[in-house]
């Protein structure tokens, strides 16, 4: 194979690991384990602590000490045995710490894929601005292909997603050996300080009023981009309650409507560089919370039957308010940074809102669902995505008054061309 469909196999099955599973466990865990919400809640807690703890680590091996592609398979066959471990577990303690495990060797390697590919790309002369995102847009495939396989194979709430996740994780553990070298760049000083090393120096960003502002209102969208990963699936699977709705499709193939979402995604980043020029970052941003609003919203009143248009707009406004806030937020720090810490920056970006954002969203959503919203084992999702929804909109509000950002069209086409 040449070098970029050899890439493009590394990214579908980068993406089809998470997506054998992160859509689905929900399932897993009420409709089969009988398991309760607010341990639920810390299990996608996970995600947001190994963001928070793991990449920064990968780096510092990958800069100094072991190959990247190594490194790459090495995390993702130990990562596959966690996930292969998990059917075996029979309490909600112990899946949390092999799950948080697997986590721990998988997040890293979502930053370590965009690392590896982009030097075999470079080190090949390929143009990576124009090579790599078709690359990246097999990732998405591969997401919806694992989704549509545990659908489709009958697994929605079996154990053999883990099966079919760990399976793929071992695959690209091993494929990524025969990858070309990734040797160690050594990019950090031997006599750098700690705090450097672990890309913490972008910190001192929050010094500045408007940098600070950016990265807590990173910290609370965070929180919400997770959730209807978190409970979409169980959230349409649980329409079975309703006699009505028992045999519908939307109950049935669940997972399937839900990668309406990840199509949508692939389809907004390119509508991007156009919302970008004509409204600015700031204007992007608040859009973006505003589609959150309306992405929840629009599930709360949403139904098999006379409301599945409702459920179907809510998958495809996703990708508006996915796309428009990670890469709107990405392009702001990009513009407003000193080039020496803007890849910290970028890292700090992804903590505050991958890391902390989705930590406590995890944990607090799980909780107060748990608390509120759940009455003898039956969850209120009408009144559940409203809260959502009041979240997101309370968020768009305080942004628009409080964080002031000049439309400067220059900013813009730099970054994108």
């Amino acid at each position: 194979m040449n070098i970029k469909n050899r890439l493009t196999l590394m990214s579908f099955l980068q993406f089809f690991i998470w997506g054998a599973w992160l859509i689905t466990v929900g399932n897993y865990w009420f409709a089969t384990k009988q398991w309760s919400g607010a341990q639920f809640g810390a299990i996608f807690s996970t995600l947001g602590l190994s963001s928070i703890i793991m990449p920064a680590l990968t780096g510092i091996i990958a800069d100094r000490f072991l190959n990247a592609e190594k490194l790459y398979g090495i995390l993702h066959i130990l990562g596959g045995l966690a996930i292969a471990y998990l059917p075996q577990v029979d309490n909600p303690t112990s899946f949390y710490w092999v799950i948080f495990a697997a986590m721990m060797c998988y997040m890293p390697t979502i930053s370590l894929s965009n690392s590896v590919a982009y030097n075999i790309l470079k080190n090949n002369n390929f143009d990576v601005i124009k090579v790599f995102p078709p690359i990246r847009v097999w990732g998405t495939v591969g997401f919806i292909a694992a989704m549509w396989l545990t659908n489709l194979s009958g697994n929605k709430a079996s154990a053999n997603m883990f099966y079919i996740s760990a399976f793929a994780a071992v695959a690209l553990g091993i494929y990524s050996f025969t990858l070309p070298k990734c040797p160690p760049q050594k990019l950090i000083d031997e006599d750098a300080s700690l705090i450097k090393k672990l890309g913490l120096d972008a910190f001192k960003l929050f010094g500045t009023y408007k940098m600070a502002l950016f990265f807590i209102f990173s910290m609370f969208l965070g929180g919400a981009l997770q959730l209807t990963n978190m409970y979409g699936d169980t959230y349409l699977s649980e329409f079975a309650n309703v006699p009505k709705y028992a045999d519908s499709f939307v109950v049935k193939y669940s997972t399937i409507i839900m990668s309406i979402s990840q199509v949508s995604e692939t389809l907004f980043i390119l509508a991007i560089p156009f919302f970008l020029k004509r409204f600015g970052i700031k204007q992007v941003m608040l859009i973006s919370m505003l589609a959150w609003v309306l992405r929840f919203g629009l599930f709360a009143y949403g139904d098999p039957v006379g409301g599945l248009w409702m459920i179907v707009m809510s998958c495809i406004v996703y990708g508006m308010a996915f796309d428009f806030f990670n890469i709107s937020g990405s392009l702001f720090i990009e513009t407003s940074t000193d080039s020496k810490i803007r890849s910290s920056a970028q890292g700090l970006f992804m903590m505050m809102s991958n890391g902390f954002g989705a930590f406590f969203g995890g944990l607090i959503s799980g909780i107060v669902i748990d608390k509120y919203y759940t009455i003898n084992g039956l969850r209120d999702w009408h009144n559940i995505w409203l809260a959502f929804a009041g979240y997101a909109l309370v968020i768009a509000i305080a942004f628009a008054i409080l964080f002031k950002h000049k439309h400067d069209p220059k900013d813009v086409e730099s970054v994108i061309h």
